[in-house]
């Protein structure tokens, strides 16, 4: 990534939503103030060089939320050698490959991806193949390409490497489902042609003892549109990674996340889009709830708009719904803005228990108090579902969310 220098933000007034308890500001015109260039302070220059990704102490803005000690040395050296099965059902007219050796080391970094910190360093060196999904230009079909990753121990940490790529004018989507017990570092690189349409969603459905480093990056065409959803329901400690940049204006992209933590789980998501030409647009809704004793949810939301990204317009939100004492969630959303020349920027974030107004219209219609939470958190999670697109996911990731919500007794 090129440098990029200190920014003073210009920030019009903070509004305050009384009802979500919501906070958040925009950014529309004004210019910044620069000093001496230097690298984004939102996100690290990227090398595939391990020697300049050092092991993390925790100290470090990217890990200040990670506890390390549950990442079974994934940060440091333990050997990434063990394994986990691949399967991908796809149209006959998908190309589908398993790369090896030198062939998977060539396609490495086709996104324009580079290691930012020291798994995904180690995971681009010891994966020992990259699937690469390509669908052909002008192509469009309904039938998603269907990725299955299972794992069935904890005990040898592995790597992986996926690479689907969308040809220009084609139109697909992707779905990625992930179950089993693993300790894992996975990376997916996603490049997006002229024109193209692309729906790719990654569903977590660990098993309670997995550990994740996930490192999702996406590049976007010029007069692309890309929806991207994350979704995370199991697991001991997830963490995922997903980048956005584009290659050229009119590109549009949707990040979209939805997790329910559990007691001890922590589920963390972190996004970075870097806006670096003009006329491109992104869009980040991610909502997640929490229940139980130590349940931890983290979500950081960046977004750098480059002095040469004029017209740019973007909006992130994220919104946590705690469910029950002991739980905890952080968000932080960041805006880093080279240029005044745009048409919007904007963030908000908003963490806190059930709506009270919605509760006492439906207890007042004489709805049982349970009943009415579970009906709050339906509507809660119902605007990131709508928004998928995807049935069988929508219908699978309700299901999950029902089952959760059993375990409070809602």
């Amino acid at each position: 990534m090129s440098a990029s220098t200190t920014p003073l933000l210009i920030d019009g007034a903070p509004r305050h939503d009384d009802q979500h308890g919501l906070n958040g500001h925009s950014h529309v015109g004004g210019r910044t103030v620069r000093s001496a260039p230097v690298e984004s302070h939102l996100h690290p220059i990227g090398s595939a060089d391990l020697a300049h990704h050092p092991v993390p102490s925790g100290h470090e803005e990217i890990w200040r939320f990670t506890p390390l000690r549950r990442l079974r040395g994934l940060h440091e050296s333990v050997p990434l050698d063990g394994d986990v099965t691949v399967d991908v059902t796809a149209p006959d007219s998908v190309r589908v490959s398993h790369l090896t050796g030198a062939e998977a080391l060539a396609i490495r970094g086709i996104s324009g991806y580079l290691p930012g910190d020291r798994p995904a360093a180690r995971a681009w060196h010891d994966a020992e193949q990259t699937v690469l999904v390509d669908v052909p230009p002008g192509l469009e079909f309904t039938e998603p390409v269907a990725i299955s990753v299972h794992g069935d121990s904890i005990q040898a940490a592995t790597a992986t490497h996926l690479v689907v790529r969308l040809g220009a004018q084609a139109q697909a989507t992707v779905t990625v489902s992930q179950t089993g017990s693993v300790t894992l570092v996975d990376t997916t690189e996603i490049v997006v042609g002229e024109g193209a349409r692309l729906t790719f969603v990654a569903m977590g459905e660990w098993a309670d003892d997995a550990v994740q480093l996930a490192y999702h990056h996406v590049k976007v065409g010029r007069d692309a549109t890309v929806k991207h959803v994350s979704l995370a329901f199991g697991g001991d400690l997830v963490r995922v990674a997903a980048t956005a940049a584009y290659d050229g204006p009119g590109g549009d992209i949707d990040l979209l996340g939805l997790y329910f933590a559990d007691a001890g789980q922590h589920l963390e998501h972190r996004l970075f889009v870097d806006h670096a030409v003009p006329h491109c647009r992104s869009r980040a809704l991610y909502k997640g709830a929490l229940q139980g004793k130590s349940a931890r949810t983290v979500w950081i939301g960046d977004v750098l708009i480059r002095k040469a990204a004029e017209g740019t317009d973007t909006y992130e939100m994220n919104r946590n719904l705690v469910l029950t004492a002991g739980a905890r969630a952080d968000s932080v959303p960041n805006l880093e803005i080279e240029t005044g020349e745009i048409v919007g920027a904007g963030h908000a974030s908003a963490t806190g228990r059930f709506d009270d107004e919605q509760l006492f219209y439906l207890l007042s219609r004489g709805i049982p108090a349970e009943v009415a939470k579970r009906l709050v958190v339906r509507g809660f999670f119902g605007e990131v579902l709508q928004r998928i697109g995807v049935g069988p996911i929508v219908d699978h990731a309700a299901e999950i969310i029902e089952r959760e919500l059993a375990i409070t007794g809602m």
